[in-house]
C-alpha cells in the first residue's frame, strides 16, 4: 500500500519537495466566563481547524501557481481519531475519498485492527471479543484558506512552509 500524499488545490506534495511536517489544531470563538461565585462557564460560539505544512527538500513544492483568493481543497495526511466504548462514530468532518476510515479495538493493552464501514458521515466498526474501547481513524479533506508558501533556499535544499485555516 502506498501512503497518500498531502494535496493542496489538487497539487500533490511530492517527496522531492521534502518529507512534510503537518500540524492541525482547533481554533474557535470561545471564552471562559466567571460567574459571581467564581465558577467557570465555557462559552463556545464556533470551532474550526487550522494548521501548517512545512518541509525542506530538493525542489520547491509547486504551490506558487494556485489561486489563493478563495478556498482550496486540502487532502491531509494527519490522522484524526475518535475513541469510545461503542462501535458507531459520527465523524466531525469529511474523510479523504481516496482512503476510507479504518478502526482499531483495544484488547487488553493492545490496539488491533478491526473492520470499518463508512457511510453518511458515520463510521461503524466490527465488534472484537474482549475489546474495551474502539477507535475510528481517518485522514480529513478540508476546504481551507491559505497564503502562498514562504520559501527559502540554501545548503542545496529548498525550504517552504504554508499556514492554513478551515473555510
Amino acid at each position: 500500500m502506498t501512503h497518500p500524499r498531502i494535496t493542496l488545490g489538487g497539487v500533490p506534495i511530492v517527496l522531492h519537495a521534502g518529507a512534510p511536517t503537518e500540524s492541525i489544531e482547533p481554533i474557535g470563538g470561545g471564552t471562559v466566563l466567571r460567574m459571581s461565585d467564581g465558577a467557570a462557564l465555557r462559552q463556545q460560539h464556533w470551532e474550526r481547524l487550522a494548521g501548517s505544512i512545512s518541509a525542506e527538500g530538493w525542489m520547491p513544492p509547486g504551490l506558487s501557481g494556485l489561486d489563493y483568493s478563495g478556498p482550496l481543497e486540502l487532502r491531509s495526511t494527519q490522522v484524526l481519531n475518535l475513541v469510545g466504548p461503542g462501535l458507531v462514530f459520527e465523524l466531525p468532518g469529511t474523510p479523504r475519498p481516496d482512503l476510507a476510515p479504518w478502526g482499531h479495538a483495544l484488547v487488553g493493552d493492545q490496539w488491533v485492527r478491526t473492520a470499518c464501514t463508512y457511510a453518511g458521515g458515520v463510521a461503524t466498526l466490527t465488534a472484537v471479543a474482549g475489546a474495551t474501547l474502539y477507535q475510528a481513524c481517518w485522514m480529513p479533506v478540508l476546504s481551507v484558506f491559505a497564503n502562498r508558501p514562504a520559501q527559502s533556499q540554501g545548503g542545496g535544499g529548498h525550504g517552504w512552509s504554508i499556514s492554513w485555516e478551515e473555510a
